[in-house]
């Protein structure tokens, strides 16, 4: 074996082991916000993440043992060390095309399951290598630093506890430090630079590999100028913000128009405001319904709750058109809840608590009119806010008069699609269920009560004054379609929404892009970029 100096204390072993395991969970946690903004944050993306870490790591493992025993020389971990803090840095800079280009490919040829196969396709390009390096680290580790059998157990032990330990270290840190304060780009850097110091004290101590600690050095700090402050919407040239908080990715794009806040930059809008008089074009329209049927109107009180509150959209509405009434709002990121008050004029009079909206529910005994459920995200619908026991518990804070509206984000029909269950399951809590399709999106408002909400929106219609607001409810009342109750019901127990909500995506991919995979299939690519 190769003696180094720096090796003759076993405290450098333990540190790169430390530091290897701080590293390996930075990288887990940072390839969560790097996959979010394009494929959601769903328990889907998470298995995904995890299982092709668990396979690169598991594949470094075996590699990194028959290497230490074939070849037990510190230099190659080391070495292997440096590539891997390398390419680690330089995601910031080259991931977010990588994850553009396998969507692109996969788009046109990738029928089913777009997103899990696109995601998981990305995951191992972007992160499998340099894991894999990382996984060869405790087997090596073990190679150099037991010295006999009689103190094996003692030594791996402890290389195991201090890998355990920077694992815990670099859980807490990126989520809860460097994410929310520097963002995702910033992580990856400061969690590769640690690996990559920690290669270069072992050769420049050793004065050794002088062309391979240069090289690194110099490629680290160019993705340090070019990575550190990186776009994921790098093609957009109309953000007036763009950041990150502990649950989201988040960006406030200006229009003409309006100004709209996404938390993704592949599906949709969560809020908007419109930069002129009148309705958004948008299911917060629509769901302006709610209040009318629960009884309230100009110039009446009332009470509205919005699960979801985002930057205030619905409730800069309600206290548009029902100025009497009180609005108060839920939103679980306090950073959305900011920007609502920066760039969306949301009025200081709506009161907006950072909380889980189902938790919200459960610690208050108040009751509202209207109870709006805005909490889904494309595919990202929280199972524990569309199961029987949630909706009940909405159902008991709602007055005798009260309605509850859910933003149901798809038109997704279908035996055994998501509507269908989110649709039956409600049925199942409330007596009465109405679904409205929006025109021009692909949203649907679902209305539950006690009581009839579509005859109650006939009936107190005339005593709305406002013109274009009785003319769009108008509108609303033709849409609605009464629900009957069905089987497939969603439990805190069994609640698959994420494989249901990817379904529908598969659904709308396919119908939006059918024109162009059926060109591809009969064209090839030549055809494809002639469309163009």
């Amino acid at each position: 074996m190769n003696e180094r100096k720096i090796l003759r204390n076993k405290y450098y072993l333990y540190i790169t082991e430390f530091f290897s395991g701080v590293s390996v969970m930075a990288v887990e946690l940072g390839a969560s916000r790097l996959l979010a903004p394009y494929f959601s944050s769903s328990q889907i993306v998470w298995t995904i993440i995890i299982g092709t870490i668990m396979i690169a790591m598991a594949l470094g493992n075996i590699y990194g043992g028959r290497s230490a025993d074939k070849n037990p020389d510190p230099d190659r971990l080391y070495r292997r060390l440096i590539i891997a803090a390398v390419w680690i840095a330089a995601i910031p800079v080259l991931g977010k095309y990588v994850i553009l280009a396998v969507s692109g490919v996969l788009i046109l040829t990738v029928s089913t399951g777009f997103l899990t196969v696109a995601a998981f396709c990305a995951c191992m390009i972007i992160f499998v290598f340099p894991l894999f390096l990382l996984g060869t680290v405790t087997p090596s580790l073990v190679k150099y630093s037991v010295d006999s059998l009689d103190d094996s157990g003692k030594t791996v032990g402890n290389l195991g506890a201090f890998n355990t330990i920077g694992s815990i270290l670099g859980t807490f840190l990126p989520t809860f430090v460097t994410i929310p304060a520097v963002g995702t780009s910033v992580t990856f850097l400061l969690f590769s630079g640690i690996p990559l110091a920690i290669g270069l004290v072992y050769f420049v101590s050793a004065r050794a590999r002088p062309v391979l600690c240069a090289v690194s050095a110099a490629l680290f700090i160019l993705c340090s100028i070019f990575g550190h402050s990186g776009s994921f919407a790098f093609w957009e040239s109309s953000l007036r913000y763009e950041g990150e908080s502990i649950y989201n990715y988040l960006q406030v794009k200006e229009s003409p128009d309006r100004v709209a806040l996404s938390t993704n930059v592949l599906f949709g809008v969560q809020s908007v405001k419109m930069k002129t008089e009148g309705f958004t074009g948008m299911y917060y329209d629509y769901a302006l319904a709610a209040p009318v049927m629960a009884g309230l109107s100009e110039n009446g009180g009332g009470s509205v709750l919005i699960l979801g509150n985002g930057t205030g959209t619905y409730a800069t509405q309600c206290e548009k058109y029902f100025p009497k009434a009180t609005v108060e709002g839920v939103e679980i990121d306090a950073k959305i809840t900011n920007l609502a008050y920066d760039y969306f004029d949301m009025s200081e009079n709506v009161a907006v608590t950072t909380y889980d909206g189902r938790a919200y529910l459960q610690a208050m005994d108040k009751k509202y009119d209207v109870i709006l459920v805005d909490a889904y995200q494309d595919i990202t619908i929280p199972f524990q806010m569309s199961s029987t026991e949630f909706f009940t518990l909405v159902r008991e804070h709602l007055t005798e008069n009260g309605v509850m509206v859910v933003n149901m984000n798809m038109h997704s029909d279908g035996e055994g699609s998501i509507n269908e269950y989110l649709t039956d399951t409600i049925a199942s809590v409330f007596d009465n269920v109405y679904t409205a399709d929006v025109p021009g999106n692909t949203n649907r408002e679902l209305f539950a009560a006690g009581f009839d909400p579509a005859a109650a929106l006939t009936e107190n219609l005339p005593s709305v004054t406002d013109a274009p607001l009785a003319a769009m409810l108008a509108e609303v009342s033709c849409a609605l379609r009464p629900c009957a109750p069905g089987g497939h019901i969603l439990t805190d127990d069994r609640a698959p929404v994420e494989l249901l909500g990817m379904r529908a995506i598969d659904e709308l991919i396919a119908g939006e892009l059918g024109y162009y995979r059926d060109l591809f299939d009969r064209e090839g690519i030549r055809g494809l970029l002639g469309s163009f």
